[in-house]
């Protein structure tokens, strides 16, 4: 928002706004609903939350240099404060994101699905950054409220935006899209991720969806071609389709992938009858198909298959899962953030092809409502393979440990809290190990994690 003036916030805000006071000559710099990080400059937006309410601290961040707040009701403010009050601050939030966006040039490219957002979206943004000045989504703003706050970033030197789209229930993608206008959109896969709260498969697959019906006809869908609920979006919109993965329906596809471990992964960039090796640094498989995804949105936007295969192979990104030192020699794959049964089971992936004794530590799996027991029993028999000794925490991690022992797991020790198997690790790890630590996060795994992690 940096140069627009507070005035011209009044006809980004018609059709919530109810009154306003104050001078309306200063301009903004951002958007913030968070006082402790106002700088100079922003415009605050007072939003009621379920544990804290926006307006108790709009005194604070007028303080902390605010120029203006958004409220929905009146407030404790200097005299010499801006305040717009609106009949929802979220919404008007949301209108001032999309009429801001329309006000500028940038094409945007939305990414969704079950797993692999982020780093889709990362990689996307390191392809486009060869040939366009691109805005992407930082850390984990792909929300109603963490879209609009990117959106009002935009300045006229951006050409590209690359946002992350998530999703609670049905209708919320349909939303960000209508805010943001994607004209291009991107779906990682469908499983079983939120499952308790939409009931079915079915449900979040529609919710996905939402995202393609509304490219427009001039616009792209980029589907997964070996995730069946993914590339049956093809039906879904009236854009043109760009099949990636490893089949041979793929128009841009992975041959020849080869596993480095931690040090990357090797793979053959196909398209249009052409060909590129190229060594992408992230470890694992998995990883390969947000490459090719990010391929298909760079060649589509006149990159080079040589020049999209150059920005993967020299694309660095912070990955949420670490590679840490540990205990005894050890090494630690810290992926305590967040855990499915999919990204669960890609992880065992790598853990399968790192050398020394592979040791993993897996707790529950939240949220999977009807899926839960198929879920976790899932990846109890990739871990009895991938794995030679498990241990596991938690109530539904049990059908972890007693799926691997079904399928011929002869370690498996099934702990009764995080201390415990802190305990049993320390006294465990060896020179070598390697140990794969992943739960959901409501299990605080990070906590194992700083206790084993040698810094």
């Amino acid at each position: 928002m940096s140069g627009i003036e507070l005035s011209a916030v009044l006809e980004g805000l018609q059709g919530v706004l109810v009154s306003s006071r104050g001078s309306a000559d200063r301009q903004l710099a951002r958007a913030a609903i968070d006082s402790r990080e106002v700088r100079q400059g922003d415009l605050f937006f007072a939003i009621p939350g379920e544990r804290e309410d926006g307006h108790r601290f709009v005194a604070e961040a007028i303080a902390a240099g605010a120029v203006g707040a958004i409220v929905e009701r009146p407030v404790e403010a200097p005299g010499g404060a801006t305040l717009f009050h609106v009949s929802d601050s979220l919404e008007a939030l949301q209108r001032l994101a999309a009429w801001w966006r329309r006000r500028h040039g940038a094409k945007v490219i939305a990414i969704t699905g079950s797993v692999g957002k982020t780093t889709c979206k990362e990689l996307i943004a390191s392809v486009l950054a060869r040939q366009f000045h691109v805005l992407k989504s930082e850390a984990n703003l792909n929300t109603e409220i963490g879209v609009p706050l990117t959106l009002l970033q935009l300045t006229k030197d951006h050409q590209r935006a690359v946002l992350e789209f998530g999703m609670y229930a049905r209708g919320d993608i349909a939303t960000l899209a209508h805010i943001a206008g994607p004209a291009t959109g991107v779906v990682t896969n469908v499983g079983p991720v939120h499952l308790q709260r939409l009931g079915s498969i079915g449900a979040i697959t529609a919710t996905k969806a939402e995202l393609v019906e509304a490219l427009p006809v001039e616009g792209l869908a980029v589907l997964n071609a070996d995730d069946a609920r993914a590339s049956a979006m093809s039906t879904r919109t009236q854009a043109r389709v760009f099949y990636y993965g490893f089949s041979e329906q793929s128009v841009i596809r992975a041959t020849n992938v080869f596993s480095r471990g931690l040090e990357g992964t090797d793979f053959r960039l196909n398209y249009a009858g052409d060909s590129v090796d190229l060594r992408l640094p992230l470890p694992g498989r998995h990883y390969v198909y947000p490459a090719l995804a990010a391929a298909a949105v760079g060649l589509d936007e006149g990159l080079t298959l040589s020049e999209v295969a150059d920005a993967l192979a020299k694309a660095r990104i912070d990955l949420r899962s670490r590679v840490l030192p540990g205990q005894n020699g050890s090494t630690l794959l810290d992926d305590s953030y967040n855990a499915s049964p999919a990204s669960t089971l890609a992880a065992l992936d790598l853990l399968a092809e790192l050398p020394g004794r592979r040791v993993a530590l897996l707790g529950d799996m939240l949220e999977l409502g009807p899926a839960e027991e198929q879920g976790h029993r899932s990846v109890g028999q990739r871990a009895a393979t991938a794995s030679d000794l498990l241990l596991t925490v938690g109530s539904r991690a049990t059908l972890i440990a007693e799926a691997a022992q079904h399928a011929g797991a002869t370690d498996v020790r099934q702990l009764a809290s995080a201390e415990q198997a802190i305990e049993l690790l320390r006294q465990e790890l060896r020179e070598g190990d390697h140990l794969l630590i992943k739960a959901s996060r409501a299990m605080a795994f990070e906590e194992i994690v700083s206790a084993l992690a040698e810094t």
